[in-house]
């Protein structure tokens, strides 16, 4: 609208006005009238942006820094360390949480039979002299420092981080038909498991597979250690 019209019609409703005795927003175009109510609206908090569990449906926690829900009860143990570790390494405390859960499920004393120690089950050769392996934050120094390399080599992407951390960094970039039958499970499981943390869902198929196919005893110790019912 140009200003000159704009002026006649602002005249016009002041002539009105005295005429009638009517407040002047009852005598503004139609449009002008859908337009105020949606301006009411949004200052009104009518038109806010939908929240996850809006999104996703009750108790979806789908928001950047917050820890999945399905996670099993000894992982989420360690949920204040998780968001610490998360930050000092600038990475997803979903995805720091899906290595851990595939690990050890918690456990800080979790040793493989290939030697692989603690919550990230981190290989001998990184640690120094004199470190305790099992110390979780000795361990996540480690593996986190080992699992931020491997993100920072596979340029975010998630699958292929998972399966450098597992098979080594070496791997990130290849024809996955060259990958270990071990790291392409692991990197199965972990990016079923993390995808749907992302999603803000309560539970995980991925990860209920997991625990049925040999996870569920690694819970079952990791309980025990903790003192948490999994």
């Amino acid at each position: 609208m140009s200003p000159h019209r704009n002026y006649t019609h602002k005249h016009r409703a002041a002539r009105t006005i005295r005429r009638t005795g009517c407040p002047a927003v009852f005598l503004l175009p139609p449009l002008a009238v859908i337009l105020f109510g949606f301006v009411f609206l949004f200052l009104s908090g009518k038109f806010n942006s939908p929240t996850a569990s809006q999104v996703y449906g009750a108790g979806a926690t789908a928001q950047p820094g917050v820890l999945a829900p399905f996670f099993s009860h000894s992982v989420q143990f360690w949920g204040a360390s998780i968001e610490k570790w998360a930050n000092r390494w600038d990475l997803d405390v979903n995805l720091i949480a899906t290595v851990m859960q595939i690990e050890s499920c918690g456990d800080p004393e979790a040793v493989s039979r290939a030697g692989a120690a603690g919550l990230f089950q981190v290989m001998p050769f990184h640690f120094i002299e004199g470190e305790d392996p099992t110390n979780p934050e000795t361990n996540a120094l480690r593996g986190l420092n080992y699992l931020r390399s491997s993100f920072v080599q596979a340029d975010g992407n998630i699958r292929q981080t998972l399966a450098g951390y597992n098979g080594g960094i070496t791997l990130i970039g290849s024809d996955e038909t060259s990958w270990p039958a071990e790291t392409l499970q692991y990197a199965y499981w972990g990016i079923g498991i993390y995808q749907e943390a992302q999603q803000g869902i309560d539970q995980s198929k991925t990860l209920r597979e997991w625990l049925n196919q040999g996870g569920s005893r690694l819970c079952r110790q990791a309980g025990q250690r903790l003192g948490v019912r999994n």
